[in-house]
């Protein structure tokens, strides 16, 4: 039998991502009891401040747990020793996305807020600087964005952007996956070993993906958050104007305004700290809200001037502003918190897949 490695500064490192003082919990079971999304074999948050504690660092980065938690708070709320499960909870979780990461930037990004942010500055100020090097002249007759800055050029620079972003977020889920299926003895014979585990992975896939990540079947049914659909189809020239009911330009500004509103009530929860979830906020979670609302006005501004009598001329320095922090949005995104969405379909896909294996 392997012992277990313990870590005895895995507790104070967790606190420099934003944790509370767990060393009051005595581990009574309350935040288990009233989480709503625990089941028969749940045991988080409760597990994971006892790994903590004990300096279990593998057993807490190799935990499916860690990334059931939707952060509402209710642990907090009734913890008799005010320990702040729910706030742990995110930081062991930011934790963890550093952990994953082989470059040790998201570690800097959580841990040195002033440089992370003046990293973020210089980004945004190279893609700009990248993207001006190659402009065109600004049209006076139209509203010429793409002859401005080369639709060629942002596509290029894209696909490199993305590459970037691929191969980190790949190299995470690839240390993510390593140890939560070590941990939950989960092998590559028991996922494509034959019809029948081909049969439960197929299964667990859409589960996790389909059903809780997509459709977040039980954020909905245990949080009572509303479901929202839309759909509709049609296309249109990049950069050219169409009328405001045209589908896919309907699509946009509806998504557009979603994306503005729910941004901007975001921010001000976190800065009001409305409820118990949003009480501790790092510099990492400042940046993607910002980065996140920029682009989204930004982009409203630039549709703005496609439909003005006269070419803006501000519209294409805007243009290229918004070019700058959306591809600085996108580089990030495997480093902050949009990380989540890199981590927890694979930890839903493992925690499904197991029980199945249970049942069967």
């Amino acid at each position: 039998m392997t012992a277990a490695v313990i870590d005895t500064g895995l507790l104070t490192d967790i606190k420099r991502f934003g944790a509370a003082d767990v060393s009051a919990c005595f581990s009574c079971g309350t935040c288990t009891a009233i989480c709503p999304l625990v089941g028969d074999d749940d045991t988080f948050p409760r597990r994971m401040i006892r790994y903590a504690q004990v300096g279990m660092r593998d057993s807490l980065l190799s935990s499916n747990e860690l990334w059931s938690c939707y952060a509402c708070g209710e642990c907090s709320d009734s913890c008799p020793t005010q320990a702040e499960p729910s706030e742990f909870m995110a930081a062991a979780r930011r934790y963890a996305i550093a952990s994953y990461d082989r470059t040790g930037f998201a570690r800097l990004m959580y841990t040195r807020p002033f440089l992370g942010t003046l990293i973020s500055l210089l980004l945004a100020a190279f893609f700009a600087l990248f993207m001006y090097t190659a402009h065109g002249p600004m049209s006076g007759t139209s509203f010429d964005i793409f002859g401005f800055i080369p639709e060629e050029l942002i596509h290029n620079t894209g696909i490199v952007v993305m590459i970037i972003i691929f191969a980190a977020g790949l190299l995470g889920l690839a240390t993510m996956a390593r140890r939560v299926s070590r941990d939950n003895g989960v092998t590559v014979r028991s996922l494509l070993g034959g019809r029948a585990a081909l049969s439960k992975a197929a299964g667990a896939a859409w589960s996790a993906l389909a059903v809780d990540t997509l459709a977040q079947r039980r954020y909905r049914k245990d949080c009572e958050s509303p479901d929202n659909g839309l759909a509709v189809a049609g296309i249109k020239a990049t950069g050219t104007p169409v009328p405001i009911w045209y589908p896919v330009r309907l699509l946009g500004t509806i998504a557009g305004i979603a994306l503005v509103y729910g941004t901007a009530m975001l921010m001000s929860r976190r800065y009001r700290r409305a409820d118990r979830s949003l009480k501790t906020s790092t510099a990492a979670d400042w940046t993607f809200l910002v980065l996140l609302l920029v682009t989204g006005i930004t982009g409203f501004a630039i549709e703005l001037g496609l439909y003005l009598p006269e070419p803006p001329v501000w519209g294409y320095w805007l243009f290229l502003f918004h070019v700058a922090v959306a591809m600085e949005l996108v580089l990030l995104a495997p480093f902050i918190k949009f990380a989540h969405a890199i981590y927890r379909p694979l930890a839903l896909f493992f925690m499904s897949f197991v029980a199945k294996e249970v049942a069967s």
